[in-house]
């Protein structure tokens, strides 16, 4: 008997490990390993069934002889230390024997449900892996209380070792099948990602045989990819193209790094700027993994690069002339101060600033303007050598750098007087914009780059110094730097620093001194912005308003003015000392005049006053409207229309076009201080304000007499039927508080 049951279990032994071997379904060989078992054992009750552990469930794999119904309703059991035979030995992993279910405590929760299916006794023993891990368990059920016997443990143990090699192996096929799944996904997102990657992926052997290509369309490529893949790169690209590409994939290979490059090649596209970046690959081929391969991605950074080259050109040339602009000179005077502290040798700079340029583009407008340094910029450009630079720093100005003009600064100002006048010369010949010519000047500051003036900063300050020199005295000339005038120049920031402090500390306000009628009526005042320094007292306007007027303060200064004489006649005509005849006179700067925001600025003081336009008189000078003739009508004009009076202050000093006066909107003249001094003279002097009466009277105009001191003059001006006068036989100019306490004492002066 013992002999025939060998037999089966060797024969059952060999079908399911010829199974497993070829791969048979798990639920098969499942399957034949519990109706083998079945067979074998002593009793024919016997019921054998075999559970797989997924996390911490149960789930049937084979039973071929108990109820479908029973293992549908334990199938995902979770184990644990009271959960039948199989849950408590997967959780316990060890052998579970419950001889008789009804009595077990294990099976309190089960019993009922193995005893209606005729299960009586269960034996459940856990399948362990190799690394003793818990794949599931292995249950014979009887239909009667049972306890094993020895060979019934031993044959049990025999087939949950086939057990184990089936779920095992299973286990195993399933992550293999897994792997295989994901790398063939993984291929396919690779293939994917490859085909609209912007790059180029290059698998190139060691020898230079492009083995793989990944990536962009074939217009990156010398050539399409199957004419490549399998050639060689000498043989592909030419000479000159395929020796660096060889030397780059030797240093890769033999540095083991990843190499970042940048080069061009002329392919199907054009020509591109490529960056590479290059790393060694080892076991590339499966059939040869000693052949060394490195993987070679190909960026095209072309419009980077063109971008990069904008940016450079944007950051240090000048968009319109395409000259160097302030930053490049910058650097190249620095470099040129250290090579001449090396050196010893002596350079220049020459600063140059076109005269009169602004009326060019005031009057034809900025494209004329912007035509005309476009040409300038030519014919600066066809007079320098190719070891200096020449920039364009401002609107109009231009700087010329001489790196070496001399190796001592006698024999420097004799070179630099040179390219001075040479400069001079190209703007000999007119300037032709469209239809339009234009005779063009320019005034040059030089500034010797020497060991003493070795400060890139103070080297530009020097020459822009000089190059006002030149301006001032008449212009298209040049000039060298003077110690002595860049003293001056740094008083008079100094000063404009303190103006600045002054506007923000309330240190300016207005004085006012009264005009009269030749019948002694006070008939106005004018405004005089004074300035009562905290430290230097009472400071005189003649030395601080050319230095507003320079740095753009007047405007601040002339709205101080304007506040104060707001303030003053509401004061006066709360006490009902004037009438409407009353004006103030306030001084118009040239800037201000020009500039669009005047009558918005007048206009919104007075309102916030509430102070009618025609109490406040405009002064502005006879050089102002000379300076463009039509504009100036227009803005007076429409000054005219809000209620606006406008005068003509210092008449007579500066350059009137009398044909045009009669067309400005002037209401009074002011005869300068220099003819009323003279007015007692019974000659020239006498006969030139004499004529501006008679001119003014012809237009309608009245005549205020400024600077009058003495009652001969005042006299004599009455005999020649002046209108009113000003100056110090009635007053002088006064702080407000002085002016109202005058005024209310001499409503009716009478001299």
């Amino acid at each position: 008997m013992e002999t025939v049951r060998l037999r089966k279990l060797l024969s059952h032994q060999q079908d399911i490990l010829s199974k497993i071997a070829l791969g048979t379904p798990i639920n098969v060989i499942l399957n034949d390993i519990c109706l083998s078992i079945e067979e074998i054992i002593d009793d024919e009750s016997a019921k054998c069934s075999i559970l797989s552990l997924k996390g911490d469930q149960l789930f049937h794999c084979a039973a071929p002889n108990i109820d479908d119904k029973y293992c549908q309703l334990i199938n995902g059991v979770h184990i644990g230390p009271s959960v039948g035979s199989c849950g408590t030995a997967a959780y316990l992993k060890s052998r579970i024997i419950v001889e008789d279910i009804d009595n077990s405590p294990l099976w309190t929760d089960f019993k009922e449900l193995a005893l209606s299916f005729g299960l009586k006794s269960c034996w459940s023993t856990p399948i362990l892996s190799t690394q003793s891990n818990i794949l599931g368990t292995f249950a014979i059920y009887h239909t009667s209380p049972k306890t094993p016997s020895t060979k019934d443990l031993e044959l049990i143990d025999y087939f949950v070792h086939f057990s184990s090699i089936a779920l095992e192996k299973n286990v195993e096929s399933l992550i293999v099948k897994q792997l295989i799944i994901d790398l063939q996904q993984s291929n396919e997102k690779f293939k994917a990602f490859t085909k609209v990657m912007p790059d180029l992926t290059i698998i190139i052997s060691e020898e230079g045989v492009y083995t793989d290509i990944y990536g962009s369309s074939d217009e990156l490529l010398y050539s399409s990819m199957c004419m490549l893949i399998n050639k060689n790169v000498k043989d592909v690209l030419p000479k000159n193209d395929a020796l660096p590409i060889m030397s780059v994939i030797k240093k890769t290979l033999l540095t083991n790094e990843v190499q970042i490059f940048e080069y061009q090649l002329e392919v199907q596209k054009g020509k591109i700027i490529f960056e590479g970046r290059t790393a060694p690959i080892t076991h590339y081929l499966p059939n040869n993994p000693s052949k060394r391969h490195v993987v070679w991605m190909a960026r095209d950074i072309t419009l980077r690069k063109q971008a990069e080259k904008e940016v450079e050109r944007l950051a240090f040339f000048d968009p319109l002339t395409n000259l160097p602009n302030r930053r490049m000179l910058t650097e190249r005077l620095n470099m040129c101060v250290e090579r001449i502290k090396r050196t010893h040798k002596t350079g220049a700079l020459l600063f140059l600033d076109l005269d009169n340029f602004k009326r060019i583009n005031d009057s034809f407008g900025h494209s004329a303007g912007d035509e005309l340094l476009v040409d300038v910029s030519k014919r600066l450009n066809a007079v320098t050598r190719a070891s200096d630079t020449l920039a364009r720093v401002g609107g109009d100005e231009f700087i010329l750098l001489l790196e070496y003009v001399g190796d001592d600064n006698e024999q420097a100002i004799i070179e630099a007087e040179i390219v001075a006048q040479k400069i001079q010369k190209i703007f000999n010949v007119q300037f032709e914009v469209g239809r339009l010519a234009f005779q063009v000047s320019c005034s040059i500051g030089i500034c010797l780059v020497d060991n003493s003036n070795s400060g890139t900063d103070k080297i530009l300050k020097f020459a822009d110094s000089a190059m006002y020199r030149a301006k001032n005295n008449g212009g298209n000339r040049y000039s060298f730097y003077d110690p002595e005038l860049q003293t001056l120049v740094e008083k008079q920031t100094e000063l404009k620093n303190d103006i600045v402090r002054a506007i923000a500390c309330d240190e300016f306000c207005a004085y006012f001194q009264p005009q009269i009628s030749t019948i002694g009526k006070v008939i106005g005042a004018e405004a005089l912005i004074r300035w009562n320094h905290p430290s230097k007292g009472l400071i005189a306007p003649n030395d601080f308003i050319p230095i507003a007027e320079q740095y753009g303060l007047m405007n601040k200064l002339q709205n101080i003015v304007l506040h104060d004489i707001c303030v003053l006649i509401n004061r006066l005509s709360a006490e009902n000392i004037i009438d409407e005849s009353f004006s103030v006179s306030i001084n118009i700067s040239h800037c201000q005049f020009c500039s669009s925001n005047l009558k918005s600025e007048l206009i919104n003081t007075i309102n916030d006053f509430n102070i009618r336009p025609s109490q406040i008189k405009l002064e502005i000078t006879e050089s102002m409207l000379s300076a463009n003739i039509e504009s100036s009508t227009q803005q007076m004009n429409e000054l005219k229309e809000e209620g606006f009076t406008f005068s003509i202050d210092d008449f007579g000093t500066g350059y009137s076009c009398l044909t045009h006066l009669s067309a400005f909107p002037v209401n009074e003249l002011k005869i300068d201080k220099s003819f009323i001094d003279n007015v007692l003279d019974d000659g020239k002097g006498f006969r030139i304000v004499q004529a501006i009466i008679k001119l003014a009277n012809s237009l309608n105009m009245s005549v205020v007499a400024e600077g009058v001191e003495a009652s001969e003059q005042f006299e004599i001006l009455k005999a020649i039927h002046i209108d009113s006068i000003q100056g110090y036989l009635i007053a002088k100019p006064m702080i407000q508080n002085d002016y109202v306490k005058w005024h209310n004492h001499n409503v009716d002066f009478i001299k």
